[in-house]
């Protein structure tokens, strides 16, 4: 089997900041209440003529550049997303064309939140048995185009943007370790409940809302603590380490106390955590993968390093894995 790593790195985010100070003025809430809850300052959002696609392929263009090799050159494209332009064709099919990667196999996953984590640990398989060589992975979300902005609950909390990997065969390091998991049990805490075959677009699911995410958090915190500290845990285990033994922790960025929480339950100092919540707030799959690609260009990750990506998300799922840098 072939050991396989992350050879490039690219993230995008859009150029329109919305900050706490605007939000005041959209819906009743204030920036220390927002702070206080999240630790989120500001988001990113996209423009109205950009869509998940758009995003995803400048941040693939960067990680392609960064991993020295042409569009011709890849074998598989994944985009993780649950906000794709439209149900069919996938993001995935729409970068292919855009980047004229034209043999590349290429696909959507959902996973949401663990998305990226998802992407990795599927491409990965290919990669390591030998099907493909060269892989494209990236979160991308366009999520203020399913955000309700009258709901003051939700609307503070989510942002757009897209990051992206080259995953290829490595001599030394690379993935040490994956773990994915979900519970479809509690999947009613976090959906969009219209738009799919369950209830088909229509101006009663419109009238009613429907077509937003809607979130249980005070449900979802002690689920996400709980799962986010087993994921990294377990893959720890898998890969023969102790926690102690890492370096860096990226964990999904969707609120400040959940991200200390785990850190406290796995006994890590703040300064192996990688943060950028308060610049992006949740940006779902991208989160991961935004914050990967900065952490490598601020020199917070070096040869050598092992770096834990956490995630957990709608669904309810849950992935980590454990990269050697």
């Amino acid at each position: 089997m072939r050991q396989v790593g992350v050879i490039g790195v690219g993230e995008y985010l859009p150029k329109r900041v919305l900050t706490n100070a605007d939000l005041e003025k959209m819906v009743d809430t204030s920036d220390e209440w927002i702070t206080t809850r999240t630790g989120i300052k500001e988001r990113r959002l996209a423009a109205p003529d950009e869509a998940t696609s758009d995003l995803a392929i400048k941040a693939a263009q960067k990680a392609l550049e960064d991993a020295k090799l042409k569009p011709e050159d890849l074998d598989l494209i994944i985009v993780a997303t649950i906000t794709p332009d439209m149900q069919f064709p996938s993001v995935a099919s729409m970068l292919q064309n855009g980047l004229s990667a034209s043999k590349a196999v290429a696909f959507d996953i959902s996973a949401a939140c663990a998305g990226f984590v998802y992407g990795i640990t599927i491409a990965q398989q290919f990669i390591s048995c030998g099907t493909y060589k060269n892989a494209l992975v990236i979160g991308a979300e366009k999520l203020s185009g399913i955000t309700d902005w009258q709901d003051r609950n939700t609307c503070v909390l989510f942002g757009d943007g897209a990051g992206a990997c080259v995953l290829s065969e490595v001599k030394t390091g690379g993935i040490l370790s994956t773990y994915l998991s979900c519970d479809g049990s509690k999947m009613d805490l976090l959906n969009m409940p219209a738009g799919g075959s369950r209830n088909p677009a229509s101006h009663e699911t419109v009238d009613r809302r429907l077509h937003y995410i809607k979130m249980q958090g005070n449900d979802l915190f002690k689920i996400a603590v709980r799962s986010m500290t087993e994921a990294a845990e377990i893959v720890a285990k898998k890969a023969g380490l102790g926690l102690e033994d890492l370096d860096l922790i990226i964990p999904h960025q969707a609120n400040m106390r959940i991200i200390m929480a785990v850190a406290k339950k796995i006994g890590l100092p703040e300064e192996k955590i990688y943060l950028n919540i308060a610049k992006y707030g949740n940006m779902s799959s991208a989160c991961t993968a935004t914050a990967l690609c900065e952490a490598v260009k601020e020199g917070r990750i070096k040869k050598g390093d092992k770096v834990l990506l956490d995630a957990f998300g709608a669904g309810l799922v849950c992935g980590a894995c454990i990269i050697e840098w």
